[in-house]
């Protein structure tokens, strides 16, 4: 399965509203891409709620700004297609953490649960039913200070397997034990403050290999990751309890 990326213009559209249903612990994954015309930003913006409006004002720069609001938009137009409603009344919570989640209304209409990565103008958005879920999205980027920034963050086994890697390829894998980090956080509503708390084993290279995590005491549940398969330069991975059933999920399912 290669992770791909549909038009928000289409996604935004709320003329297309088929209810979705999801079985119990199956993960399905919606990637997407962060441009769109005026109509389409501004469709986003009035779906936002007061907290995600303040965030979006402090960012100075438009362009950030803009993907910011597409892509918590586009969070939105997702959620509604498993709540049957419309992406305005899709109202959200969050936690001590900042991790978000349905208000109780929402909840009482359904178990699903969610999770919102963006990064380079694209999003990738996890949603899954009865488990917490959580997923991360990132550009490799080569001016990455990989040697620094593994060896701070990161645990001995993890930046022994990075720096061992060929050079050419030490950005790449320090990407894959990051989103699978990421992943697993974002799962259990960490912060980054967790990255030393949970450990990555992979059993070889890349994508379609097994992950074994170690987690720490600031982990309450069991948790698996995945790392996803993605075009040339973009990494993924998602983490629940169970990531045995993990679907790529667009408008073409409607």
């Amino acid at each position: 399965m290669l992770i791909s990326f549909q038009s928000l213009e289409l996604l935004a559209n709320t003329r297309r509203q088929n209810h979705i249903s999801l079985p119990s612990n199956t993960i399905h994954l919606w990637g997407i891409e962060l441009d769109g015309s005026q109509r389409c930003l501004e469709q986003c913006a009035s779906w936002l709620d007061e907290i995600e409006r303040h965030r979006a004002a402090r960012l100075v720069r438009d362009d950030i700004r803009q993907r910011y609001v597409l892509a918590h938009g586009g969070l939105r137009a997702v959620l509604s297609k498993y709540l049957g409603v419309t992406p305005d009344m899709v109202t959200l919570e969050r936690s001590a953490t900042g991790k978000p989640f349905l208000t109780r209304e929402l909840r009482d209409r359904s178990a699903i649960t969610f999770n919102l990565s963006h990064a380079y103008g694209r999003a990738l958005i996890a949603v899954s039913q009865a488990q917490e879920v959580g997923v991360d999205l990132e550009c490799v980027r080569s001016e990455v200070e990989v040697a620094k920034l593994s060896k701070r963050y990161f645990t001995r086994s993890e930046h022994t397997a990075i720096m061992e890697a060929p050079e050419e390829q030490r950005a790449a894998r320090f990407f894959w034990y990051w989103v699978a980090k990421e992943a697993l956080l974002k799962a259990q509503g960490i912060g980054l403050q967790g990255l030393p708390d949970c450990e990555i084993f992979l059993e070889g290279d890349g994508v379609g290999t097994e992950v074994r995590a170690r987690l720490g005491a600031q982990f309450t549940d069991t948790l698996q990751v995945r790392l996803l398969s993605c075009e040339t330069g973009w990494e993924a991975a998602v983490a629940a309890k169970s990531v045995d059933s993990v679907t790529q999920f667009d408008l073409d399912h409607q």
